[in-house]
């Protein structure tokens, strides 16, 4: 069994208000969620207009398929036009990294 964490740093430019942000990060996540299946929650920058960072995880039995859903995830995201992906973050775990 591997685990896969991807995190996102994002960058939401049109966001005037963290009213505006929670919308668009609330879509976004559910988005995710629904298309991959996958665990999706904001991780941090809470508290700032324009930024979010997003953490991403799955659960699989071969590296390769999470590999391709993490990658599908941010290309999901990519074209998501209200966000700019500023950096991101694949790591895999398996359970004897202990």
């Amino acid at each position: 069994m591997l685990m896969a964490a991807l995190r996102l740093d994002l960058r939401i430019p049109a966001c005037g208000s963290l009213k505006e942000k929670r919308h668009v990060i609330k879509t976004l996540t559910s988005g995710i969620r629904s298309t991959f299946e996958v665990a999706v929650a904001e991780t941090g920058y809470q508290d700032t207009w324009q930024r979010a960072e997003l953490g991403v995880a799955a659960v699989a039995a071969e590296g390769y398929h999470l590999k391709r859903v993490m990658h599908s995830v941010e290309r999901y995201v990519e074209r998501w036009a209200e966000v700019e992906i500023i950096d991101s973050d694949l790591t895999l775990h398996s359970p004897d990294d202990r």
